[in-house]
């Protein structure tokens, strides 16, 4: 926990620790009804969504949703021009605490749901919980992984049982995925 906050982690990975193909787009081969139904249901029950520029929610609820969205393009948080429920987060100038009470979110909790910057921020700030779906079908060589390659080659699983997290047994969504959760003792 970061002060009242449960921090979560959401993302679904091919089977050589992908989430997108090397021009940085998630393919239709990674995108799984499982996966989706699975995501959809838990982001029902989150105070704040936190993404990158260019990973967000393409769910109908995506827009009611209160959002953090990581850039360098402003000093600390400022409001988004394009969402009012959304907030500019540069984590140098502003802690995670700070920016999720400029949003107006006093505990509860968060989902980061991606891209590799955002995941890594928090897996050095601290998940209580990561949500890992893998697509065991699939390979995305050369392509973007859950986290950056600053520590185990931003191999997924050694990332998360390095930071302190410890898998639960995985469970299959369907016929092409499945669920890894990993938390925190």
């Amino acid at each position: 926990m970061i002060g009242p906050y449960r921090i979560e982690g959401y993302a679904i990975a091919s089977a050589d620790g992908m989430i997108a193909d090397a021009s940085g787009i998630m393919p239709l081969s990674l995108q799984r009804d499982a996966d989706k139904i699975y995501f959809e249901e838990a982001i029902e029950h989150i105070d704040a969504v936190v993404h990158g520029r260019r990973s967000q929610e393409i769910q109908p609820k995506t827009a009611a949703r209160r959002r953090l969205v990581l850039t360098r393009s402003v000093a600390a948080v400022e409001p988004d021009p394009t969402n009012a429920l959304a907030r500019l987060w540069n984590p140098a100038g502003a802690s995670l605490v700070d920016a999720l009470a400029a949003l107006g979110v006093a505990g509860g909790r968060v989902a980061a749901i991606g891209g590799p910057q955002v995941y890594s921020l928090f897996l050095a700030l601290g998940y209580d919980a990561f949500h890992l779906c893998r697509a065991p079908d699939v390979r995305l060589p050369g392509g973007l992984r859950v986290f950056q390659r600053d520590r185990f080659d931003g191999e997924p699983v050694a990332c998360l049982a390095g930071a302190g997290l410890t898998p639960q047994p995985t469970v299959a969504l369907g016929e092409d995925v499945t669920l890894t959760e990993w938390t925190r003792a």
